[in-house]
């Protein structure tokens, strides 16, 4: 991060200690890691300000910062929205929400996708969706992914593979059904004719930035149709843009019975997700507009946020291509530098995954980097990647800031992270991972700088780290 400035913003010791003390003391402890004792302040654009002055970009928020912070087209809708009708009486129409629905129904899959259902996250949007499958065929049982992460309320949960979140809670939704990412898995699947639907996501995000093969996709969603199941495609992470496209299943001409968005959908400032689906499978709301109902679905406020977002984003397209490009070609470069340590570079748009091969690598790269300016995010489903998320409205100055940031923290990491439990195999033998002893060294023995420093340090590092072992770029 910068050098710190003058102190602003909250108490940071404060915050910490109510975050200990009421919502959870490992978050406090994660928390306090990550800023260095500071808490987040403000933010604008690509950036966001610490209580201590110093200030980070944002490349990571868990994908919800397509915009950025405070994009001005969606702040004036949402404060033209507080001004006239912030709450929704729920038993008339509201002009916000209902254009919005429209808009958002053009902008997917326009004559084919008509309906919608608004919800506030995406684990709603997945179990809207799963429960209008169940309904509409009379069926029960669910395919999914290995690797796939669609929320952790109940239902959505069952569809989610990472046992960490589900051992304790089951039984969950029943008859749900992972497969491997691979044609041979697909006739299996449905073996059984009570397959209601089938839901996946084009690229896995929390599942290590995994595009999953357009053949084992073709073949998914053929056998659903033949058997007479749903195909629900959630593009919660990937959509709007954030991979190239408005939604990939479309574009990938998989003709999906439903689209989930959320995250960047409320413009990085309203919590946002959405349902787009075909008549068929929105038969059971449509004929009972009560059978799937959340408060604050549909929330005034968040649909204009919703509108203004949709047109935000389809106005930076463009500059969002030019990212990808910046993206794709630094990380590479990154990736040839530091062989070894970095094992595989993988990704699309603005979501890209970063792998890392020595056991634990990745949580420390992850935590260096948040101390140094750069905010990414981790793969719950794949803790050995870290995921890259930049938002549209990035400058080519800042995206090379965040890759100079993590080349430098890279080249750290032989002399800096290096600790025992990492380079000593369980039974305490040789090392499984030992790094260089000669590797070249960023800055001084307790860091580089940061910000400007830090960035300027990776510029005239030659060679880096690096660790004999394969690496691969996608």
């Amino acid at each position: 991060m910068s050098a710190a400035a003058e102190s602003t913003g909250p108490d940071a010791r404060t915050v910490l200690g109510r975050v200990r003390a009421h919502l959870s003391p490992g978050l406090a402890l994660v928390y306090g890691m990550n800023g260095a004792g500071a808490v987040e302040s403000r933010g604008d654009g690509a950036r966001i300000v610490l209580s201590d002055g110093r200030s980070a970009l944002d490349f990571g928020s868990y994908a919800v910062t397509l915009l950025g912070r405070g994009h001005p087209d969606v702040l004036r809708a949402v404060r033209g929205e507080l001004e006239s009708m912030p709450v929704s009486t729920r038993v008339l129409a509201n002009g916000t929400t209902a254009g919005f629905a429209a808009e958002l129904v053009a902008y997917t899959d326009p004559g084919r996708l008509t309906r919608v259902w608004l919800g506030l996250n995406g684990s709603d949007a997945v179990e809207a969706a799963l429960k209008l499958a169940r309904l509409a065929t009379g069926r029960t049982r669910v395919v999914a992914v290995e690797g796939a992460y669609h929320g952790k309320s109940l239902g959505a949960l069952a569809a989610t593979w990472n046992r960490r979140y589900r051992q304790s809670l089951e039984p969950l939704l029943g008859g749900v059904v992972h497969i491997p990412a691979d044609i041979g898995a697909v006739p299996g699947a449905f073996a059984d004719e009570d397959v209601a639907a089938v839901i996946v996501e084009p690229v896995q995000g929390e599942g290590g930035v995994r595009a999953l093969p357009s053949a084992f996709l073709a073949a998914l969603t053929a056998a659903a149709r033949a058997h007479g199941a749903y195909v629900i495609a959630d593009e919660i992470q990937t959509g709007l843009r954030r991979c190239g496209e408005r939604a990939l299943s479309v574009a990938a001409g998989l003709r999906p019975d439903a689209v989930l968005f959320g995250k960047a959908l409320g413009g990085g400032v309203q919590p946002l997700s959405a349902v787009v689906a075909t008549e068929e499978l929105y038969g059971p709301l449509a004929t009972d507009p009560f059978v799937h109902t959340t408060t604050f679905s549909g929330h005034p406020l968040a649909a204009a946020a919703g509108s203004a977002a949709l047109r935000a984003v389809e106005d930076l397209a463009p500059r969002g291509e030019r990212l990808a490009g910046l993206m794709a070609e630094g990380l590479r470069r990154i990736a040839h530098r530091h062989t070894g340590l970095v094992t595989e570079v993988r990704g699309q748009g603005l979501l890209w995954g970063v792998e890392f091969g020595p056991h634990g690598a990745a949580g420390d790269v992850l935590l260096e980097l948040s101390r140094r300016g750069l905010v990414v995010s981790p793969c719950l489903g794949r803790p050995e990647v870290i995921r890259l998320l930049p938002p549209l409205v990035a400058t080519d100055e800042e995206v090379e800031e965040a890759l100079d940031l993590l080349d430098a923290t890279c080249a750290a990491v032989p002399d800096e992270f290096r600790s025992a439990a990492r380079n000593a195999s369980d039974d305490g033998s040789a090392p499984r991972d030992r790094l260089p002893e000669d590797g070249a060294r960023t800055g001084p023995a307790d860091g580089p700088g940061t910000g400007a420093e830090g960035a300027a340090t990776a510029r005239h590092t030659a060679g880096g780290a690096s660790v004999p072992g394969p690496c691969r770029v996608r």
